[in-house]
This record gives C-alpha cells, sequence and structure tokens, in this order.
C-alpha cells in the first residue's frame, strides 16, 4: 500500500468512525438534557420517553434494512445518505419549537443512524485486511464506547452553559458542523464498496418487523399517561399476530430458498439464542437506569445538569474501560469475568436503589458503586456479544451482528418505555427517590438474570466445542 494509498485510508476510516461516534453519542446527550428539555417544551413524560427511546426504536427497526440497502445499493452512498439525513434532524431537533417536531425529527434522526451505522463495520471489513482490519475495529468498539463517557458528560455541559439561552438545544446542534464537515470530506475519501451477491429488500419482512415495534412500543410509552385505556391493550394484543405474521413470513422465505430480513436460523445456535437473551436483560435494564436515574438526580434531587452528567461519569468510564479490556483477556478468563461483572452490576444497581429509597445518597458512597456498576456491565457487554457470535459460520456473521445490534437498540427503548413508565407513575405518588429505588430493584433483578445466562451460555459453547470434536475425531 503506497504512502497516498495509506493517507486515504486512514481519512477514510476517521470519517467512519466520526459518523459512529454521532450516532453513539445522541443514545447518551439526550438524557441529560431531557429535564430542561420537558420544563422549556412543556413534554409530557411519554413525550420524553419517545425522545429518548424513538431514536433507539427507529434505528432497531431500519437497522437490518440499512444494511441490506447498503449492500445493494453501495456502502458509500448509505453512509453518505444517512449522514446527510442525520445532520438535517441534528438541526430541526435543535430548533424544535414544539413536541410533535422534537419527536418526529428524533425518530427521523433514528432512521438515518440506521441508514449510516451498518456501513462502517462492512466497509472495514472489505477495505482493511489483516492487523489493519483489528486496529480498525478495535478503533470502532473505543468509539462507541467514548459515546457513551462523552454524551453524558458534554451534555451537562452544554446545557448547563446555557449558550445564547439556547439551553438543551445545543446537545442536538452539536452534530451540525460535525456532519458539514463529514459531508465535505466523505464524497473525496471514502471508498466505493458493494457486497459481492446482492440482497434484495424484503419489504414484507420490514414492514412487519416496523409495524411489531410500534404495535408494541407506543402502548407502553404511553399508556401510563393513558391510564392504560382500552386503545393501549388493543395495540398490544395486536402486537403479537404482526409478530406470528412475521415469524412465518420469515420461514416462508427460508423454506422457498429465499433472503428473509431475518434469518431465524441463527436462533438455533444455543450460543446465539442464549447470549441474545442475555443481552436483553442488560439492555432493559440499562436504559431503564439511565432514564430514571437522569430524573432522579435533576428533579429529585435538584442537581444541575453539569453536576448530573459528572455524576455518571464514574459509570460511563467504568464500562469503556472493562468493556475493551476483557475481550483481552484469556478465554476461559473471559467467561467468569462476564457473569461476576454482570452479579456486581445487579449488585450496584440495587445499592443505588436502597440508599435512594433511605435518602442516603452521597457522592462519597455513590460515585464508586456507579463505577462497579457501570465497570461491571462493559464486563458483560461486550464478550457476551463477541461469544454468541464467535461459533457462527462466517457467510452467517453478518446477519448474526445485525440481530444483536438491533436487539441492542429495541431493548435499551424497551428498558426505557417499560422501567420509564413505572418509574414516572411511581414519582407522582411517593416522590423520585422511592420511584427510583424500584425502578434500580427491576434493573437488580435484570442484572441477575444476565448473569444466570451467562452461565448457561458457558455451558452451551462447552457442549457446542465438544460436540465438534467428536465430529473431528470421527
Amino acid at each position: 500500500m503506497t504512502e497516498k494509498s495509506r493517507t486515504g485510508g486512514a481519512v477514510a476510516l476517521a470519517i467512519l468512525l466520526a459518523g459512529t461516534f454521532m450516532t453513539a453519542l445522541d443514545v447518551s446527550i439526550v438524557n441529560v438534557g431531557a429535564p430542561k428539555m420537558q420544563e422549556d417544551l412543556g413534554l409530557s413524560g411519554a413525550a420524553l420517553q419517545l425522545v429518548i427511546s424513538g431514536y433507539s426504536v427507529a434505528f432497531a427497526a431500519l437497522l437490518i434494512t440499512g444494511a441490506r440497502l447498503g449492500d445493494d445499493r453501495g456502502h458509500r452512498k448509505l453512509f453518505l445518505g444517512g449522514l446527510v439525513g442525520f445532520t438535517l434532524t441534528s438541526l430541526v431537533c435543535g430548533l424544535a419549537w414544539s413536541p410533535e417536531v422534537l419527536v418526529a425529527a428524533r425518530i427521523l434522526q433514528g432512521a438515518s443512524g440506521a441508514a449510516m451505522t451498518p456501513q462502517v463495520v462492512t466497509v472495514i471489513q472489505l477495505w482493511f485486511t489483516g492487523e489493519s482490519r483489528a486496529r480498525a475495529l478495535a478503533l470502532y468498539a473505543t468509539v462507541i464506547c467514548a459515546g457513551a463517557v462523552v454524551g453524558q458528560i458534554v451534555g451537562g455541559a452544554l446545557v448547563s452553559a446555557d449558550i445564547a439561552g439556547s439551553s438543551w438545544r445545543p446537545v442536538f446542534l452539536v452534530n451540525v458542523p460535525v456532519g458539514i464537515a463529514l459531508m465535505a470530506l466523505g464524497p473525496r475519501f471514502l471508498p466505493h464498496t458493494r457486497s459481492d451477491k446482492r440482497r434484495p429488500l424484503d419489504p414484507v419482512g420490514v414492514a412487519l418487523l416496523t409495524d411489531f415495534v410500534v404495535l408494541l412500543m407506543v402502548p407502553l410509552v404511553f399508556g401510563h399517561q393513558a391510564h392504560w385505556a382500552t386503545w393501549v391493550w388493543v395495540c398490544l394484543a395486536a402486537a403479537l399476530p404482526t409478530g406470528l405474521a412475521l415469524v412465518l413470513h420469515l420461514q416462508r422465505e427460508q423454506r422457498r430458498g429465499g433472503d428473509p430480513l431475518i434469518d431465524l436460523c441463527l436462533l438455533r445456535h444455543a450460543p446465539v439464542s442464549l447470549g441474545l437473551t442475555a443481552v436483553a436483560a442488560q439492555m432493559v435494564a440499562y436504559g431503564g437506569f439511565l432514564f430514571a436515574l437522569t430524573l432522579h438526580l435533576q428533579g429529585g434531587l435538584g442537581e444541575s445538569p453539569l453536576r448530573s452528567g459528572l455524576t455518571f461519569g464514574p459509570y460511563a468510564l467504568g464500562f469503556a474501560v472493562t468493556s475493551l479490556a476483557a475481550p483481552m483477556l484469556p478465554p476461559r478468563l473471559v467467561r467468569r469475568v462476564a457473569t461476576i461483572g454482570l452479579a456486581a452490576m445487579a449488585a450496584g444497581y440495587a445499592d443505588l436503589g436502597l440508599a435512594a429509597d433511605g435518602g442516603s445518597w452521597h457522592d462519597a458512597l455513590m460515585l464508586p458503586i456507579l463505577a462497579v456498576a457501570g465497570a461491571g456491565f462493559g464486563a458483560g457487554y461486550s464478550p457476551v456479544i463477541a461469544r454468541a457470535v464467535a461459533g457462527v459460520p462466517a457467510e452467517k456473521a453478518r446477519d448474526a451482528s445485525g440481530l444483536l445490534t438491533t436487539a441492542v437498540q429495541l431493548f435499551y427503548a424497551l428498558g426505557v418505555a417499560t422501567i420509564g413508565s413505572q418509574f414516572l407513575s411511581e414519582s407522582h405518588g411517593s416522590g423520585t427517590g422511592h420511584a427510583f429505588a424500584i425502578a434500580a430493584g427491576a434493573c437488580a433483578v435484570l442484572g441477575l438474570v444476565a448473569a444466570v445466562l451467562t452461565v448457561a451460555l458457558t455451558r452451551a459453547e462447552d457442549r457446542s466445542r465438544a460436540g465438534r470434536l467428536a465430529v473431528a475425531a470421527v
């Protein structure tokens, strides 16, 4: 590789990672500004949940579709198109003059992220080889972790700075100059890549998956505000046949030799199904915990957005350190660390809930507990995802990765919807301390479930390994 091509590759990677950083940042940066948004625009509790989780719901529902379109139309084209949409919707979010505009722009922002994000790993896999690919993928993981850390702190700093009286709006507007710079550089430096095998979109699968997500998430978000009216139960009931229709469609496409949106055969691999369930439990807990803790810190304890963001710092930093360090350990130790880490995460959530309910919330005690909880989450999150896809055949690796990434976003949003709704309902009657204690307790239970599932995952891996050795011996 010539010096010029190496330079071009470095710039292309920087553009891809900067786009990834923006999408990762927007998952966490909004949390810290949520109370100010609610105060400024008069957002209801349900609308606030949609602002936070609507991004993740749209992202999750369309992520696999974005990957398919990239394979079919070109990864560079989809990345740049998603980048344009993400930048424009960030601008609209920052200028939003009503709750409806903010919610709609947030959902469209998630859809734009779903077009942009899947192309990053694909381009890295196609354009880099050997050690260069390994370094690029490691940087990709680091950028995602950094987004979680920086989002909380920068979000708090921007809201507290109240630049020209703009309050929460810079948490969205900060994306605009970055997006414009990437749009200027992208057409010049990004490579033209396309999958060797064109994959049809499966529009029926897309429609059914989107309908299922909407029918499930909307009533969960608005149910408590609507006092669980009839329409809420009608939507939840309609989600069941829609989900069944999706499964039947995917099975039919598989039988006739088509290319369904989701390959259900992946779920027959015990490590994939167990890993997916463990990740689901972690993400529901994570989404609910961030939402409830943010509102408790600012609404119940009266902390400023900056102080609230800094309070999240130990949690986010602990997550970043262990999620990067854990995969470097020997495989046998990684498996133990994941289980121990998730148990520590559960204990941290429980301790934080007990302290909040008892009125004994002190930074000297709480910040280390937050660090332990975040480190436990990081020790269980990245290694479990890696273990879930490790035994998948190479030709199915991209489908497995897409399925897991979709689950991460969808179950994060589900945590905001379910645990967030419980928090909002409880806080009206008994205050945020007791409401947060109940939310943190639910998160602790989910953490323990995830820890138990990692034990089952280890056993499934051992059985799978023993089976492969037996076949090899024959």
